[in-house]
């Protein structure tokens, strides 16, 4: 130990006394490299200040629903409810829905599928006759206060006139249908509409005389005998779709429908008002505008418009009308999910299903009524030249058989001068003339 103190001591000696070596100077600024001063720059985006937000309200956590299926355990469902699979997933379940809908809508579709007198055609309705008889009574009641001092009272010359008429034609209807009941909106003591006091034997005069006129274009009661000798025989051309209709309800076995005429009070009023138009609404209101009779003199043009207008309510295209435009509303709906295009779509089903149905619906009311016209006694020839009168007074055109509600009047008389249900018409009035009546022939 002391030998090492001893070291240390002496080394620290020779330590003290090492002679000291100078560092080499820096070198002078005049050789050393200058170097371009340094700046440094950095970027210091401004912090907004913290909003401070509510916090946001404490959430239950997400519900998860799982079970496993009876028939097959290993499989596990995950966000259902435990009860089952949906039912449209069950097979035998979806076949029972699509049999029971599928079979209530053939029973809907055959339980209001009705039969059109004398056209025999199958149509579609489902308004009641009752329902529509109180629509066309409520729209009937509405017009007589719209249009108040405008009617003609029941004694007026024009209110006789076209009451006559039409209780022919009404008169034509029953013995058609076989329906024996006395309407005392026509004839008879009671005066419900006050309409009464008309007796029965009344009949409209010179009928044969004012037909051959209107024939000729000259005035009632002229050149009468010469007319009644003017027959034409022009070769009659068959309207194809009023045969077919008239051939497939022979087939089939079809018995019209004419239910809806049961307890019909018959009621007529005359408007004075330039409008050449009439029209007949369900329940049997015949309206009936004093410019068809100023443009109408023969008995026989005024009976060929009503009983036109009669044909409507015996096929009960009102009511039918109603069932086709319920029909188009829902495709229209249907076809929106997938072409929102309102306008476009409206446009196409009126051109496309609309205006086609209400012009073959007007085709069919002239086969009706020409055939009432003859059962009534009156000269079925005298139609064709009624509608193109209607057509030169109210500016016919050749559009209307693809534009209008109604076919030009110009083709209306073709159809009814050339269709085979001329002849038919002409045979009722043959019989009618020689005192034999008709039974049955719609």
């Amino acid at each position: 130990m002391n030998c090492l103190k001893n070291s240390r001591s002496v080394l620290s000696r020779l330590l003290r006394h090492r002679p000291h070596v100078a560092a080499p100077p820096p070198p002078t600024p005049a050789t050393a490299p200058q170097s371009p001063a340094s700046r440094y720059y950095y970027y210091a985006s401004r912090v907004k200040p913290a909003v401070s937000r509510p916090p946001p309200p404490p959430q239950l956590p997400r519900s998860r629903h799982y079970y496993t299926s009876p028939r097959r355990q290993q499989v596990v469902h995950f966000n259902r409810r435990r009860g089952g699979s949906r039912w449209y997933h069950d097979q035998r379940k979806l076949t029972a829905a699509v049999l029971i809908s599928g079979g209530g809508a053939v029973a809907f579709y055959f339980g209001h599928l009705e039969t059109v007198p004398y056209t025999n055609r199958s149509h579609l309705v489902v308004l009641s006759p009752k329902f529509e008889r109180q629509l066309g009574e409520s729209q009937f009641a509405q017009l007589k206060k719209e249009f108040g001092p405008k009617i003609l009272p029941p004694l007026h010359p024009d209110s006789i006139r076209v009451r006559l008429i039409a209780s022919e034609i009404v008169r034509a209807v029953h013995r058609g249908i076989s329906v024996q009941q006395r309407h005392d909106a026509f004839y008879g003591e009671d005066a419900s509409y006050g309409y009464g006091g008309i007796a029965d034997d009344l009949s409209i005069k010179n009928r044969d005389a004012d037909a051959a006129a209107a024939l000729l274009g000259a005035s009632p009661g002229k050149n009468a005998s010469a007319a009644v000798a003017a027959q034409r025989d022009d070769e009659l051309l068959d309207d194809r779709w009023v045969t077919e209709s008239r051939s497939r309800g022979k087939a089939r076995g079809a018995q019209p429908q004419t239910g809806h005429l049961d307890g019909v009070n018959w009621e007529v009023i005359v408007v004075k008002d330039d409008l050449v138009n009439a029209f007949c609404l369900p329940g049997g209101k015949i309206v009936v505008f004093t410019g068809l009779l100023n443009n109408f003199r023969a008995d026989a043009e005024v009976a060929t418009v009503v009983g036109h207008e009669v044909g409507h309510a015996i096929a009960r295209h009102s009511a039918e009308q109603i069932t086709k435009n319920l029909w188009v509303a829902i495709l229209q709906i249907v076809i929106l999910q997938f072409i929102y295009m309102p306008d476009l779509i409206n446009t196409v089903s009126t051109l496309l299903l609309r205006l086609p149905f209400s012009r073959r619906m007007e085709i069919e009311a002239d086969h009706i009524g020409l055939l009432l016209l003859a059962s009534a006694g009156y000269d079925p020839r005298v139609a064709p030249s009624v509608y193109e009168k209607l057509g030169k007074i109210g500016g016919d055109s050749a559009l209307n058989n693809y534009l209008s509600t109604h076919p030009s009047s110009k083709k209306r008389a073709q159809l009814l001068s050339q269709a085979s249900v001329m002849n038919e018409a002409l045979k009722l009035y043959r019989e009618v003339s020689a005192g034999q009546g008709t039974e049955g022939f719609l």
